[in-house]
């Protein structure tokens, strides 16, 4: 059987696209491929930019079909869109826009992404953890540790206002410090390559020995310092590698209405991530 092919580019192309504070590749790469592979005719680019609202408003103004929103802008975009799906409108956090003839609607396919990968690696809904950050994809990640049933959790956050009403909110505890737990979440840049921070470990090396599972939502690169160290200790370990995959998968299905093959997102990652 022949391999579809995507039709050359012309004025019936849907465009999708990303806005980033720091644009990556792997969402470019990942639905391009998928394009190509399924024979659609649409095309992906990845963008950033200084002027939010005009970048909404060009969503809306030239017809492109979808935008996923990475850092800084998941929370900012909300009041600039028409209408929230429940995934979003649960956490106030948008990593997703889908443009349904102008109508702007926000999702969240993260926190989709996060209860499927808790069942995949076995972690027990009654495993206490300690989740570092409380941005956007903070709260994408602990609502939906929430969601799966996972009652003793603490929030750590260096801003406190944000860091209490994210554990306050999901019914867990803030702290300003990390402490011991079985379950350790990275939902900070730090381990993020290009970032500053970009050797460090999010938790220091007792408290992964202490763990049972490390979580790092980081997905560049795709084994960051504290997953490497977490194999290295035989810990279970969930990459942000995997959470990018099945979060672009939804975005994809969003986008297209089109559900890829096992082995075609497979190979999607693996070009994303070459």
């Amino acid at each position: 059987m022949s391999t579809p092919r995507r039709p050359p580019i012309g004025r019936d192309t849907k465009l999708c696209m990303s806005l980033a504070g720091r644009p990556g590749n792997f969402g470019s790469r990942f639905h391009n491929h998928l394009y190509e592979a399924l024979g659609l005719d649409y095309v992906y680019k990845a963008f950033t930019t200084r002027d939010l609202p005009a970048a909404i408003g060009g969503i809306r103004a030239l017809g492109i079909r979808g935008c996923a929103i990475s850092m800084p802008f998941k929370e900012a975009c909300i009041p600039l869109l028409d209408g929230l799906a429940p995934s979003a409108a649960a956490i106030d956090s948008v990593n997703t826009i889908v443009n349904d003839d102008g109508l702007l609607t926000g999702h969240n396919t993260d926190y989709a992404a996060i209860a499927p990968l808790l069942r995949q690696y076995g972690v027990p809904a009654e495993t206490p953890f300690v989740a570092r950050g409380s941005g956007g994809m903070g709260k994408a990640v602990v609502s939906a540790l929430r969601d799966a049933g996972f009652r003793d959790g603490t929030v750590v956050a260096r801003n406190e206002a944000a860091g209490r009403r994210l554990a306050e909110g999901c019914g867990y505890r803030w702290q300003a410090e990390v402490t011991s737990a079985p379950l350790l979440v990275n939902i900070t840049p730090i381990g993020m390559e290009g970032g500053p921070e970009s050797r460090d470990l999010a938790f220091p090396e007792e408290l992964i020995e202490a763990a049972d599972y490390i979580f790092d939502v980081v997905h560049l690169p795709p084994e960051t310092p504290l997953i490497r160290r977490a194999r290295e200790m035989d810990k279970v370990v969930i990459t942000g590698a995997e959470v990018a995959v099945l979060q672009a998968l939804e975005q994809f299905r969003l986008y297209t209405g089109v559900t890829p093959s096992p082995a075609q997102v497979e190979a999607a990652a693996a070009f994303a991530r070459g």
